[in-house]
């Protein structure tokens, strides 16, 4: 999933973002409420993580706005206000969800994977296929020749990223921006690292190959 996160306190956004990357998933912050309206309203994310209280702009205040410019996407507030009269206040305003503070991380995920559930279109497949390479977005599980393959979080999301995009040549770019969030290139060889575990682990004892290397350009998925 790739989130925004709308939270003024470092402490709190940091922990956030620490356990939804090691969950595989990939999250922008933004620390004042304007500067994550407008990310919101320009970026394209599967969530919305605000925080009530913001500066600038308050998190109610960004979500009405939100609305008004008919942005669906689904929102989860964090408060430390938690009477049944604040949750009302924050559910009208357009919250989907609302979760009070303090909280557990694994409440935390369940509740967004839940949002970003009951926002996808009934089409919307759960299962993606190429040859005989199976993912199962629901369990969480990838086969191969029904044999289950064990990927680490950020080769799950990799492997996802690159089976949506199946027969098309992926650029470094577009995964650094998507699997990683970086928006430039950090001159590392993170993504060669992580290409090469999980073609050890797609491609190594199965025929035939499908994670292709596409020189000068960056990598494909499909069957040759």
């Amino acid at each position: 999933m790739h989130m925004l996160l709308i939270e003024d306190d470092t402490q709190t956004a940091s922990f956030i973002q620490k356990g939804l990357a090691e969950s595989g998933h990939v999250a922008d912050h933004a620390d004042n409420g304007e500067d994550g309206f407008h990310m919101a309203l320009t970026g394209q994310y599967d969530v919305l993580i605000i925080d009530r209280m913001l500066p600038k702009k308050n998190g109610l205040d960004v979500i009405k706005e939100l609305r008004e410019q008919k942005i669906k996407t689904p929102v989860l507030i964090l408060s430390a206000l938690g009477d049944v009269d604040d949750r009302v206040e924050g559910l009208r305003a357009g919250g989907d969800d609302y979760l009070v503070k303090p909280y557990a991380f694994s409440e935390l995920l369940a509740r967004l994977q839940a949002l970003v559930r009951r926002a996808s279109p009934a089409q919307e497949q759960t299962l993606l296929r190429v040859h005989d390479l199976q993912m199962d977005l629901i369990k969480h599980s990838v086969t191969r020749a029904g044999q289950v393959i064990h990927l680490q979080p950020r080769e799950f999301t990799l492997l996802e990223y690159l089976m949506r995009h199946a027969n098309e040549v992926v650029t470094r770019t577009m995964l650094l921006e998507n699997v990683w969030d970086y928006h430039f290139d950090p001159q590392t060889n993170v993504i060669d690292v992580h290409i090469s575990r999980l073609r050890s682990k797609v491609d190594r004892d199965f025929t035939p190959a499908l994670l292709h290397t596409v020189r000068g350009a960056g990598y494909s998925l499909h069957a040759s």
